[in-house]
Parts: structure tokens; sequence; C-alpha cells
């Protein structure tokens, strides 16, 4: 619990005094007024003693005058009784009346001389009760009376005493009122309105620009505690707007880096998604970087394969001396401190020069070229270190923690890029690859087996030609004919089979020149019905489609000696494309195996788009190609 300042503990203590003091004067005041009561109802008391007095003497002489004891000597009997009765409820008091009568030596002595008196007159009064007599002397009830006189006045005297000790104490009590409110007023002007107007005071200077206003701390109190505050908190302002222009400097000067930083961020994000080679990606990544920060040097360095070694090649170098970049063509991890970056992951700057522990490895070459700052940074990607990449400072100089994480984000940034541009390379060797093995495969499907069917031929043309028979030999050199223009037609049918090529969303008027094309070379009938819309194909999936519709034409050509052949092209959820001929047709479940080249081909470009393909033949029913496309599964494909 918080110790109670000392304001509060003044305030309290005053208002407990003040209400002490109004509950003694109320109480005084309720006191005497009791007493005054209380002598009040004694005065009445002894002056009804003089009435009893002078009543007794008459019924004494009533006495007197009948000669006996009669009928008044009952009543003088009970006026005794009542007369003692009245003193001794004088001299003990009531408090139920309230009765009072005060304790004072005079007093005591009047009713001293009261007991006396009355004890001489009392006999007198019993003897007349009892066998008559004379009636009391008129001079004995003057005594006594003028007796209980004196009592009476001994009173008045002391209830005039009392009523002036009442006003007294009810003119203190307006007294301490006015001397109260005024010291009220005088207290909470000094401890509560001066203060508080010394705040005022304060706020107001400060509100008008004078930031050096301070409140005097003159008291240990909860204004003192307030004033000290006041004064820390004009300290810290004054402070504050005195060194508030080199903050705001310094503010902008970080906001100016920050956003040099995020500058340089976006130029090379853009310039490393842009199509370029390695070489030329790594050249202009240090270019940025070097008139980023100032560096006078940069290269990038590579990590050698598995296969290669453990060692880091020079890639790319600008600014840099020839005899440095010589020297450090490769060098292994071990040899050079730069493999730290590559080992731990991290940036590494080395300042050479610096008054710390030598590094376990050092930096020769750096030395010699004169450097005094080189840092370290990986290029990484896919949680894979491809490499480092080095800025050379002449000067010895620290890279900030915001620095530090931009450059190491440049690298990350670099590192994407490359392996982009690796597997690239890795998909046009693949992509190149694959298209050549599919052009084996349509050679060895059409032109090598002609030429095959040539050879026998030549073969059995030498034999003829050897047993002169000319029927032979004129039937050999028209079958040799036909191979060789079913060969030419084969090697032009492919020659327009990979020069094919879409662009995205023309792949109705493809399938049409297609059908065209077909119609002029064979000389069949071709129908072309296309219905529905769809999102358009991607041109490597046209590409592919129409190859496989390429095939199945081809297909009809060769084998089927139809007439007329249709195709139909829906397009919905995806793209269906069917080729259907009225020709001789084929037991498709023989065929299903995938010795035929041709239909394997179909397949596999097929399934290299995420499509189905279904062949649908009986024998001399024709044949149907259909391929479905659900564009919703080519990304999953």
């Amino acid at each position: 619990m918080p110790r109670p300042r000392k304001l509060s503990i003044r305030l309290v203590g005053i208002q407990i005094a003040f209400l002490a003091v109004a509950l003694i004067s109320i109480g005084l005041t309720l006191l005497v007024s009791w007493r005054l009561e209380g002598s009040a109802a004694a005065i009445n008391d002894a002056g009804s003693l003089r009435m009893r007095a002078y009543r007794l003497a008459y019924l004494t002489e009533e006495g007197a005058r009948t000669g006996g004891p009669s009928a008044s000597s009952a009543l003088i009997r009970d006026d005794i009784a009542r007369f003692e009765e009245v003193v001794a409820t004088l001299r003990s008091g009531d408090p139920a009346r309230p009765l009072f009568v005060p304790r004072t030596t005079e007093i005591d002595g009047q009713f001293d001389e009261l007991a006396s008196r009355w004890a001489a007159l009392k006999p007198a009064l019993v003897a007349t009760t009892l066998h008559g007599g004379a009636p009391l002397a008129r001079p004995q009830v003057e005594q006594f009376v003028a007796v209980v006189d004196r009592l009476v006045r001994m009173l008045e005297r002391n209830i005039a005493e009392a009523t002036s000790l009442l006003r007294a104490i009810q003119l203190a009590l307006v007294a301490m009122a006015v001397v109260g409110a005024i010291a009220l007023i005088y207290l909470s002007f000094l401890f509560i309105i001066r203060p508080v107007h010394q705040l005022e005071d304060g706020l107001a200077r400060m509100a008008r620009g004078e930031l050096s206003a301070r409140l005097a701390v003159e008291r240990d109190d909860e204004f003192g505690a307030l004033a000290a505050g006041f004064n820390h908190m004009a300290g810290e302002i004054e402070e504050s707007y005195r060194t508030l222009e080199s903050r705001v400097a310094d503010k902008t000067r970080s906001l100016a880096e920050q956003n040099n930083r995020l500058s340089t961020l976006y130029d090379m994000t853009a310039f490393l998604n842009a199509p370029d080679s390695p070489e030329e990606l790594s050249r202009g990544f240090l270019r940025r970087l070097m008139g980023a920060t100032g560096a006078v040097g940069g290269a990038v360095r590579l990590v050698a394969r598995e296969s290669e070694g453990d060692a880091l090649h020079f890639f790319v170098g600008e600014q840099l001396p020839e005899e440095f970049v010589r020297r450090e063509q490769c060098l292994g991890r071990d040899e050079c401190a730069c493999g730290e970056a590559v080992t731990r992951n991290a940036a590494i700057v080395h300042v050479l020069g610096a008054k710390r522990a030598p590094l376990s490895v050092t930096l020769p070459n750096c030395r010699e070229a004169g450097f005094g700052t080189v840092v370290a940074l990986p290029i990484a990607a896919q949680h894979q270190v491809l490499g480092i990449f080095n800025l050379f400072f002449r000067e010895a100089r620290e890279v900030a923690a915001e620095e530090r994480h931009m450059l190491e984000s440049l690298g990350q940034h670099l590192g994407v890029a490359i392996e982009s541009l690796r597997l690239v390379s890795k998909e046009r060797e693949l992509a190149a690859a694959e298209e050549r093995s599919l052009l084996a495969q349509e050679l060895h499907d059409s032109i090598a087996q002609s030429l095959a069917f040539l050879n026998l031929q030549v073969q059995m043309l030498r034999r003829s030609l050897a047993a002169r028979d000319e029927p032979g030999v004129a039937r050999v050199v028209e079958e040799i004919q036909a191979g060789v223009q079913e060969s030419y037609a084969d090697v032009r049918e492919l020659l327009v089979h990979f020069r094919t090529r879409t662009g995205e969303g023309d792949v109705e008027h493809g399938v049409r020149t297609l059908a065209a094309r077909f119609e002029r070379q064979s000389g069949m009938t071709v129908r072309v019905h296309a219905a529905g819309q769809s999102l358009p194909l991607a041109p490597d999936v046209q590409l592919n489609v129409m190859h496989i519709l390429q095939e199945a034409l081809a297909n009809v050509r060769k084998h089927s000696r139809a007439q007329a052949v249709d195709i139909e092209m829906r397009r919905g959820p995806g793209h269906v494309f069917v080729v259907r001929d009225d020709g001789c047709g084929f037991d498709a479940s023989r065929d299903a195996s995938g010795d035929h080249v041709g239909l394997r081909i179909m397949r596999e470009r097929a399934q290299r788009i995420g499509a189905r393909l279904d062949i649908r033949s009986q024998p001399g029913q024709g044949t149907e190609v259909a391929l479905s496309v659900p564009i919703a599964q080519r990304e999953a494909a």
C-alpha cells in the first residue's frame, strides 16, 4: 500500500481538529443548558418552600383558633412531609426531571442553616397537630422565610453565572466558526489553490513556448511531487525539442537509406527476372550492387558440382586486378576465408587489419590487392548454396544489420535466377532430346521401314538381272518406284509434321488448316465440326494435339482405304477431338499392347499433356480416335 502524502495527512488532521472542537463546544453547550434547566427547576422548588412555610403558619393559626386537633392537623402533617421531601430533592438533585443544585460552599452552608431553622420550627408544627397550641410566631416564620429567600437568591446568582457561561461558550463558538472559516480559506489557498495556480501558470508558459519554465519545489507533499513531475516533463520536452532537428535528420537519413535499399531491391528484382545468360546476369548484378554500396570491386563464385570436387570457381568479376582474378580462379573452401560463407550459409564480413582475433584462414590475395574490407554472401536457392558473391571495399568498414539482410536477400534472388536459367537450359535439353526421340520413332515407323523394303527390292532386282528375267525386272522396278514415292510422301509428311506451329487460342484454325492440307494431299473428303466454347489451350498443349491429329490422319491415309474423314471438336469443361473414318478398320484389342509405333507415340504425347486417348475400331466398321484434354487437370499433368 503506498504511503500517504503529508498534504492528505494535514487535511485530514485539520478536519479532525475542527470536528473535535465543534463536538466539545456542542457538548459544553448541552451540559450548561442541562445545568441551567436543572437550576431553574431548583429555583422553582426552592421558591415553593416560602409558600409552604406561609401555608404551615396559616394552618397553625387555624388550629389554634379551633382550640385543639382539627382537620388542619392532617394538612399540616402532609405539608411537613412535602416540605421535607422538597428539601431532600434540592439537596440530592433529580437528573430525570432534571433538577440540579450547584454544590458550592455557600449553598451548602445555606442548606445547613435552612435545616437548623427547620429543626427548630418543626416541633412547634408537630405539637400543633397533636393537641393544638399557640400558633407560630410571625417573626419566627419571617426568619425562616428569609433563610429560604437567601437560598433562592444564591441559586439565581448561580444560574445567572451559568447563563453567562453559556453566552460565553456561544460567543466562543461564533468566534471559532469565523476563525475556522478564515483558517480553512487560508489553508486551502496555502495548500491547494496556490500550488494549482503555480501549476496552471507553468502550463500556460509551456503552452506559450517557454520550454525553460520550471516550478519551485517548496514542499514534499502531493503538489510537490506534481511540481517535480512537471519539471521532469518540461526538461524532457525541452531536451526533445532541442534534439528534434537532429532526430528528424537521423530519421530522414534512415528513411532515405531504406528507400535506397528498397529501390535497389526492386531494381535488382526486375533485372534478375529479365531473361539473360548467367554471365550477363551476374555481371549486371555486381554492377548494380557496387553502385548501391560504394564497393570498388565485385565477384561471383560458384560452387563446383560434387563430381568436380569441393571448390569455388571464379565465375564473373568486376573492376578487379588481373593478377587477383588469375590467383582466385579456383580455390578450395579451406584455402579462402570466403569458404566460411558457403559452409555456414551466412554473410561473412572480413575487415583486414582490424584489431581482433586473427582468422583461421588468411586473405593474402585481398591484402596484396589493397582491399580493406571483403564481404562474402551466399548465393542460395531451394535451401542449397550455389556459390557466393564478394564485395570489395578500399576502406575498413562495418556492414549494418539491415544492409546485410538486404544483401542476403539479393543473394537469394540471384540464386533463384541462376537456378531458373539452369532449369530452363535443362528443360530445353530435355525437350530437344525428346523431340529427337520422337523423330527417331517417326523415321523408324515410316522411312526406315520403306528403306528396308527398298533394300529387299534392290536385292531381288540384282537376282532378276543376273537371271536375265526381264518380266521380273520390270515388276521389281515398279515396286521400287512405288516404294520411293511412298518414302518421298513420308518425308514430306514428316517435314510438315515438325514444322507445325500454333498460337494460343487458334486451335480451331489449326485443325481446319490441317484438314484442308490433308484433303489436298490424300484426295479424301474431310469434314470439320466445331461446337462449344472453353478456355484456350496453352501453346505446348496445342502443339501436341496437332501432332496427335496429324498422326491419326497419317494412319487413315496409310492403312484405312477410307473415302471420307470426319474431324469433330467439342469445347466445354475441356477439349475433345475426334477423328472418324469410313475405312476398313482393324481389331483395336490386338493393338492395345502398343506394338504399333505410331499409336505408342500418340499415347505418349497424350500422357505428356494429361489427356486421354481412346481408339475404337472393328474390322470393316471404320476407326474412331478420340482425344480428351481436361483443362482443370493440366497442371497436375
